[in-house]
């Protein structure tokens, strides 16, 4: 447990060491929060079932920093810690390799809450943003989530040689799915050709289920989304088990 500590309390440094990744996890989604706050504000709209844009933002940007982290962030890092050497390094050491990816995924997670935590102070201070989910539902979705684009992460990270190609293909995958899957901008506005492709992202099912579980929807009409999910996190261990290199 003293060990697993200390390689995150390592990772944390490390996490705030590189300003991209923690610009884009705590700072990028308050700008976007902030910035089509002042626009629209936060009345009740029918184009949202009576809920305003802030009210149905926050869960679409909290999917946002999930896929930002994962995709981006985690793919990058662990690439780069191979790239460097640093893998084969410790792995010499007495340092476990699981205990060295879990406590990646305990900083990654831990920032991923806090850009979260974020945003809902924001939107509640600022917009007064409403909240009728559960919020033990909304943390279950949150981490289910998390865990999911994690594994996409490991797999990238995975497959590719060094840290800029992961930066490079994260970057192809990551910024369709913002766009398309109601993350950047709510899907009822997009075209119904646009919200047909977009049933084929994975970030697609992140957005409905944390919108569906912020505004007091139950799992069950959920079980798409949870299912995708599930799965995607199954895929995503077994592959990075059989294609994760050290070195």
């Amino acid at each position: 447990m003293n060990s697993l500590l200390k390689m995150t309390w390592m990772e944390l440094k490390l996490f705030f060491r590189e300003p991209i990744g923690a610009f884009f996890t705590l700072v990028f989604p308050l700008m976007m929060l902030f910035l089509f706050g002042s626009i629209y504000g936060n009345e009740p709209s029918k184009y949202f079932n009576g809920y305003g844009t802030v009210d149905i933002s926050v869960p679409a940007y909290t999917a946002m920093i999930i896929a930002t982290t994962g995709l981006m962030s985690l793919a990058i890092t662990m690439s780069a810690y191979r790239e460097n050497g640093v893998l084969r390094r410790l792995r010499t050491t007495p340092i476990s390799p699981l205990l060295i990816l879990t406590a990646q995924v305990v900083v990654l997670l831990l920032m991923t809450i806090i850009g979260m935590v974020l945003l809902v102070i924001a939107g509640k201070l600022v917009y007064h943003m409403r909240f009728e989910g559960n919020v033990f539902d909304v943390i279950l979705g949150f981490i289910l989530s998390s865990l999911s684009f994690f594994a996409i992460g490991f797999v990238i990270a995975g497959f590719m040689p060094n840290a800029r190609t992961a930066q490079i293909v994260g970057m192809v995958i990551l910024y369709p799915m913002l766009f398309l899957s109601g993350a950047g901008f709510p899907r009822e506005l997009l075209p119904e050709t646009i919200k047909k492709v977009s049933t084929f992202l994975p970030l697609t099912y992140v957005v409905n289920l944390l919108r569906g579980l912020w505004i007091g929807e139950s799992w069950a009409g959920h079980q798409t989304e949870v299912l995708v999910l599930t799965i995607i996190l199954i895929i995503g261990v077994l592959v990075s088990i059989k294609v994760f290199r050290w070195e």
